[in-house]
């Protein structure tokens, strides 16, 4: 069928409806719903037999449901309606969520209705980014590819919404507000509290107040160890804060300020607030860590120091943590949306200096539930008082963390992509010598869409031998997302693994444990090592960093701003940003 994905963004939703109709031979496009006019258009453009909306924040035009088949995916068990579904959800703390394909008609959400389908819920779930990254993207998956067979044979009649009907749990919800996100730190209970942060995470966050500042909160983990009196900040980790509540603690690792001249609401202005002192530097609204964000506030907020070999016995925050289990190292690493800064960088690579000195014989990288990696941290980039040589210090950073793993000849290295990745943290996965993702995940590993950027981490090395020159030069010039299934056939995975992230870690542990028991492992080791120096005899791995590095100088430095308006407008959303002021650039860095 000719299929035309009306999106308000092409995110891992639609990108993995994309892969799994492309994979059963459905012609697919994508439009981006700017406007009435922009989907009007697609629609005469494109001329599709059906369409399909997996995220649209805008109404269907009249005059397009009217006369075609257009498909909804509303992520709401069946009768839900309303944008608030999955903030409900999780705020109101459902067993069971799920969802709904229906036609659009004149009523939102009230359409016919072709498919639907639940998944459970835990009492207080995951962040609803990561909800509907997960179960809300399988059951979409499975409701999608059920509407396009009933509709090909044109036998079906889709059933009216029934609210009588036993099966119709949902009903229509308002639109959650911050009114209804709003936090009592004297009053809600650990679980409230963790429940609305995540409710509102990735967007729009929950407004509230730190030091006499508005900010947005995002990134909520338990803490049992810690206590203190009800909404204060009693400790910070790793940029993140520990804030107590009535009966525990809450960690929150990511803010965004209210407004980009945060001076406009500051009460603290009378008495000296750091954000109106010249000599501290302004932070755009945009997500960072915490202590990014509040910068000199947290001067006197003790550090709660958790070492990557400590395994407490209760809910805690930690983005890295190691584990070793049957001569196998494990290095567990979950960052935020799988953006990696210079200091995460450096921090991965630490675990995995201490994980080599460790008498294993393997070591796997198991990325996060959400993401494997995405690469540099576009945000702290554009937050930085300089973002190119920010850019630089990242790049480099990432180029250090590949370099260690690649260069390692005293382990094997396994990937575990639990979860989607793009750009640099696709590859950062090609440095081990065995890779496996979950199926399911959405890889995009390549750069070209930011702005042109060509990319480092030693692509040039390590993807054209894992698939091919002629394969990796279209990789990354499409710029298009990846299946795990074809990621397996052109080489650029080893094995796909089903099951969710739980069962896939499960998997990949049993399958390390193997490889380190295996009789001939010394021969693996020797074979690996022969191959490095055949490499480097060719050609070596200091001259493709170099040679990377030189092409991304250009890309952070040159006359051409490419990168720079393109890494702009996806931090901001395509809004435009706060003026800022411009700063003296490094003569050794720009040269």
């Amino acid at each position: 069928m000719k299929i035309l994905f009306l999106t308000t963004a092409h995110n891992s939703l639609s990108q993995r409806l994309l892969i799994e109709l492309t994979e059963r031979a459905h012609m697919v496009s994508v439009a981006i719903a700017e406007s009435e006019k922009a989907m009007l258009d697609a629609v005469t453009a494109e001329n599709p037999d059906v369409i399909i909306a997996p995220m649209l924040k805008a109404a269907v035009p009249e005059a397009v449901w009217k006369h075609r088949v257009c498909l909804i995916v509303h992520p709401g068990v069946m009768g839900d309606r309303g944008p608030s579904s999955l903030d409900w959800a999780i705020t109101e703390g459902e067993s069971r969520w799920g969802v709904t394909i229906l036609q659009a008609n004149a009523e939102m959400d009230a359409g016919p209705i072709w498919a639907s389908h639940e998944f459970p819920l835990p009492e207080v779930a995951d962040s609803k980014g990561s909800v509907y990254r997960n179960d809300v993207t399988e059951a979409a998956v499975r409701g999608v590819l059920e509407a396009i067979e009933k509709l090909e044979s044109r036998a079906f009649e889709p059933s009216r919404l029934d609210y009588s009907c036993p099966l119709t749990q949902g009903r229509l919800r308002p639109t959650m507000m911050q009114k209804d996100r709003a936090i009592d730190w004297t009053g809600d209970s650990t679980d409230e509290v963790v429940r609305k942060i995540r409710a509102a995470d990735s967007a729009p966050g929950v407004l509230d107040e730190l030091f006499g500042l508005p900010v947005f909160l995002y990134g909520a983990h338990y803490e049992d160890g810690l206590k203190g009196p009800p909404g204060t900040v009693i400790a910070k980790r790793d940029g993140a804060i520990c804030r107590a509540t009535v009966d525990g603690a809450v960690w929150i690792t990511h803010l965004k300020l209210k407004s980009d001249a945060h001076d406009v609401d500051c009460r603290l202005a009378d008495v000296g607030c750091a954000y109106c002192d010249a000599d501290f530097r302004p932070i755009p609204a945009i997500k960072l860590s915490t202590a990014e964000v509040l910068g000199p506030f947290l001067r006197g907020v003790p550090e709660s120091p958790l070492a990557i070999t400590e395994n407490p016995d209760y809910r805690t925050y930690r983005e890295i943590r190691y584990v070793e289990r049957d001569n196998v190292g494990h290095i567990y690493f979950e960052f935020y949306n799988g953006a990696m800064s210079t200091e995460q960088c450096y921090r991965l690579r630490d675990a995995f200096l201490l994980a080599r000195s460790r008498p294993t014989r393997v070591i796997v990288l198991h990325g996060g539930k959400d993401y494997f990696s995405n690469g540099i941290h576009l945000n702290v980039i554009e937050a930085a008082e300089d973002p190119a040589i920010e850019s630089w210090g990242n790049i480099v950073a990432m180029d250090d963390l590949v370099g260690e793993i690649i260069n390692t000849m005293s382990h094997l290295i396994i990937a575990s992509m639990r979860g989607n990745s793009g750009a640099g943290g696709s590859i950062l996965a090609l440095a081990a010598d065995r890779v496996f993702a979950r199926e399911g995940v959405v890889l995009n590993p390549h750069y070209r869409s930011m702005g042109g950027l060509y990319g480092s981490e030693y692509w040039t090395c390590l993807l054209p031998k894992r698939v091919g020159a002629e394969c990796a030069h279209d990789l990354m010039e499409a710029c298009r997302p990846m299946g795990a299934q074809e990621a397996k056939a052109i080489g650029f995975v080893d094995n796909v693994l089903g099951g969710d992230a739980e069962a896939v870690e499960r998997e990949v542990t049993e399958r390390a444990a193997n490889l380190g028991r295996r009789m001939d492992f010394w021969n693996l080791l020797r074979d690996k090592h022969e191959k490095r120096v055949k490499d480097e005899r060719v050609k070596q791995l200091a001259a493709y960093r170099a040679e990377e590095l030189a092409r991304m100088r250009i890309n952070f430095f040159g006359p051409d701003p490419s990168y720079h308006l393109a890494r702009e407008k996806f931090v901001f959303k395509g809004r435009a940003p706060a003026p800022r002021p411009k700063v003296a650039r490094s003569r050794a860095l720009a040269e």
